[in-house]
């Protein structure tokens, strides 16, 4: 048991990585400091489409991350 726990956890682990890094930055740079506050003023539909899913991926493995990582300690 505690080696599948081990082994689903390294798996998590490096989709989450992965996951992460997918993901578009915040801000892009100083233009991106600038103008923050208009984006998040008028920008409210950025939310959409790949960022929205690559987000919701993140949760989840975020959480079974957890999970595993508790259920591993559990087992030891």
């Amino acid at each position: 048991m505690h080696t599948i726990l081990l082994t689903l956890l390294v798996i998590v682990s490096i989709s989450l990585i992965v996951v992460v890094l997918l993901q578009s930055g915040k801000s892009a740079g100083l233009s991106g400091a600038i103008s923050g506050g208009a984006e998040q003023l008028f920008g409210k539909q950025k939310a959409r489409g790949l960022d929205l899913v690559l987000h919701r991926i993140t949760v989840v493995l975020g959480v079974l991350f957890f999970v595993l990582a508790i259920a591993v300690a559990y087992f030891v």
